[in-house]
């Protein structure tokens, strides 16, 4: 069986700049158009943004960690590589569509594979309209900020907001609220991944809210639409013996 074809990609940091050089000269390397799997060296957010890149493009990411937490990682590991890929067990996954209005009326679009969040810009608290489908459920969400997770985001910002942990194939998206004031006792909801979600900032000049898409911040938005972006994939590669299902499970059990 001829051997899958790498191309490996590093962050900015030196341990993986340094992991870079020693597995290239192992393993061989190609350009990612060219690529069986993509090699991402890094963190977690380094693996998401490897993701966005190359959207669509039919390539798997296969991340080791090199990063701090390194959720959506598998553990770095130098020898027996193309056994560890041909073993490995895939998910396809999508982005969240963020379309942003600012205060100038400008409209912004950006993807997100793990949450778009809205966030308070100033020392006054965030004042939301949340609408899901074209329906009103909330009039006014008083707080420091709101999210939509994926399930692949579920164990990032979404879970130190106290956010539900979701399995990677679950149809759904989280909605949590970062530091509720008003309703003080709301924990968010859980909506289908079909679901449409529209975020109006009232009071926007007295209460002005940034929106952010993964990396990519928008200031001073006044309305943010939402969804899940089913024609576009990605897909993430993991160890057979460490899969997501398996460290969704382990997180859900830790104390």
């Amino acid at each position: 069986m001829a051997k899958l074809a790498l191309s490996f990609v590093a962050n900015r940091t030196q341990s993986a700049r340094d992991a870079l050089k020693r597995l290239t000269e192992k393993y061989g390397q190609v350009s990612p158009s060219n690529a069986d799997v993509i090699v991402a060296l890094g963190g977690d957010g380094f693996m998401l943004q490897t993701q966005l890149k190359h959207l669509n493009s039919g390539t798997p990411i296969y991340g080791m960690n090199k990063g701090s937490i390194g959720f959506l990682m598998n553990a770095y590991r130098e020898t027996g590589l193309h056994k560890r890929l041909e073993k490995a067990v895939s998910a396809r996954i999508h982005p969240l569509q963020m379309e942003a209005k600012d205060a100038h009326g400008k409209v912004h679009r950006a993807q997100a594979f793990n949450e778009v969040s809205l966030f308070r810009q100033s020392a006054q608290a965030a004042k939301l309209r949340i609408e899901i489908d074209g329906l009103e459920r909330m009039e006014a969400l008083t707080c420091d900020g709101v999210m939509v997770a994926t399930p692949q985001g579920s164990t990032a910002y979404n879970l130190s907001a106290h956010g539900p942990i979701l399995p990677l194939k679950a149809p759904l998206l989280a909605l949590t609220p970062v530091s509720a004031f008003r309703p003080r006792n709301w924990k968010g909801a859980l909506l289908p991944n079909t679901s449409h979600v529209k975020i109006t900032v009232l009071e926007p000049k007295k209460r002005p809210v940034n929106a952010v898409a993964d990396n990519t911040e928008i200031k001073s938005a006044i309305e943010v639409k939402i969804h899940e972006d089913r024609e576009a994939t990605g897909i993430v590669m993991f160890d057979q013996d460490h899969s997501w299902d398996e460290r969704i499970l382990d997180e859900q059990f830790r104390y």
